[in-house]
């Protein structure tokens, strides 16, 4: 073997482990969570995050929650987390305050219109109630219920779970609804926190954490709260 061959073959085997390594690494990014801390999200240097309002940082059992007024707090975050993705859960660990108007939107995924997810409550004398929203494609699907009442001013962990044609709600771990739905990957968009992306439905009341997980998740392995 001369020293011509020799080198190629060098080159080859670099080149292979290095495709290796990048298939391996998107792997990886793509089995990541991503956690959106609420307190440190409104940190002045954060490129890509515009604040409208003025989301007050609180603490609350678990450290430091973000305080939205129900009127003019609102993030809006240059990505989105759901790109591409078939499977995804999307979790908030959050507390809804009293005195909000009725329909709140807090968090808003993907396009303004077009495709997107929305999570959503609704406020009563009486309590709030979960709505989740997805578009996607053709199809939408909507799954709320005004007889599933929970109380006010308490802290909740909600979950919505994509699975292949199945869309889930959950709430502090316990299903709520359920239905089918032919999903085709979101694409484009970007994220709002608080306020839907058209700066309406404004929420009142505080989030600690937002996790979303590019598959579905079992209750066991939702967040603590």
């Amino acid at each position: 073997m001369n020293l011509l061959q020799l080198t190629f073959i060098l080159s080859l085997f670099v080149t292979v482990q290095f495709s290796e390594q990048l298939c391996q690494n998107k792997s990886n990014s793509k089995s990541e969570s991503l956690e959106w801390m609420l307190s440190d999200i409104i940190h002045p240097n954060k490129n890509g995050i515009r604040i409208v309002g003025n989301p007050e940082i609180i603490s609350c059992k678990y450290g430091k929650a973000l305080l939205f007024n129900g009127s003019s707090d609102g993030i809006f975050i240059d990505q989105m987390p759901l790109e591409g993705l078939e499977q995804f859960t999307i979790e908030v660990i959050m507390c809804p305050y009293s005195g909000g108007n009725f329909e709140q939107r807090f968090f808003h995924c993907g396009e303004i219109r077009e495709n997107r997810v929305l999570l959503e409550l609704r406020s009563t004398q009486t309590g709030w109630y979960l709505d989740a929203f997805i578009k996607s494609g053709l199809q939408q699907k909507t799954l709320i219920e005004p007889t599933l009442i929970h109380p006010l001013d308490q802290w909740v962990n909600l979950a919505f779970v994509v699975n292949h044609g199945k869309q889930e709600t959950y709430v502090n771990g316990t299903k709520e609804l359920e239905s089918k739905i032919e999903i085709v990957p979101l694409r484009g968009g970007k994220t709002s926190i608080g306020v839907r992306q058209n700066e309406q439905s404004w929420f009142k009341g505080a989030i600690y954490k937002i996790k979303i997980t590019p598959e579905a998740l079992n209750p066991v392995n939702f967040m603590k709260y």
